[in-house]
């Protein structure tokens, strides 16, 4: 019955992206504006916790593990306080907890860990609203899209290299997540998303800060790289970034194949 019951709510959720992605599609100019309800959905935070928990990742600045939750709070329980506080408009992101990675050119690349509670959140922001963008989407763009990865890039780069292409250009925007506009940024959520709800939620997470050495940063660009809120965030404003760039690439470069990955 347990099992039964798990099926039956993700059959409701997958219906209920449906409904969203077929809405976008079929009027590309429509604004979404009554979608905060579906967030604190009671199946949506627990599918939302699940894939958290399904990523693994550290802990944030509070030190929460899942172990923590699941052993000395319970699932059930954590949840019912973000979904109490959400439906209040009392809840509040975290800032995120700063860490560095190398990368292979020797340098460092900075991830900003959010606490447990906030990826939660975000994840299920992250299942309401990318339906809707993700309908917008031409079929060249790969990047931090359902069932699409760098490696299905890549194939069709392999394709035109068969097809006599003999030039490939790789082109990276540097330090593109630490220099997004937030003011930018939100502007081109709101082309399709007019719920004030979230938005808010958006602003919060942009506003949370970055905490690194005990001392907590604000910042007026970027997102953190390493929380949900990076793929969350990109896809409206890359969306923008594309559009622009394909302009470039049919006025100078005669019109190449581009593919976008990351």
């Amino acid at each position: 019955m347990i099992a039964k019951a798990g099926n039956m709510s993700n059959e409701k959720i997958r219906e209920l992206q449906d409904k969203l992605y077929l809405a976008a599609k079929t009027n590309p100019k429509r604004k979404f504006g009554v979608l905060y309800d579906k967030v604190y959905r009671e199946d949506i935070l627990l599918m939302a916790y699940k894939q958290v928990r399904a990523n693994k990742g550290a802990h944030g600045i509070d030190q929460q593990t899942f172990e923590d939750i699941e052993n000395k709070v319970g699932i059930s329980e954590f949840l019912a306080n973000v979904r109490q506080r959400l439906i209040d408009k009392e809840y509040k992101p975290k800032p995120v907890r700063r860490v560095y990675i190398p990368k292979p050119d020797g340098s460092k690349r900075p991830l900003g860990i959010p606490v447990i509670e906030d990826r939660v959140v975000q994840a299920a922001v992250k299942m309401i609203i990318e339906p809707i963008f993700e309908a917008c989407f031409m079929d060249y763009s790969y990047g931090f899209r359902p069932q699409k990865s760098a490696y299905e890039a890549l194939r069709e780069v392999y394709k035109w290299l068969n097809y006599k292409c003999h030039w490939v250009i790789d082109a990276d925007i540097k330090s593109y997540f630490d220099k997004i506009p937030h003011d930018k940024l939100i502007k081109s959520v709101m082309v399709k998303i007019i719920d004030k709800g979230i938005i808010k939620l958006l602003n919060l997470w942009l506003k949370a800060g970055v905490m690194e050495e005990m001392e907590t940063r604000k910042e007026t660009t970027g997102t953190p790289q390493g929380g949900l809120c990076k793929a969350l965030h990109k896809p409206p404003y890359a969306k923008k970034v594309i559009m622009l760039s394909n302009m470039l690439q049919l006025s100078i470069f005669n019109n190449p194949p581009v593919f976008y990955f990351a």
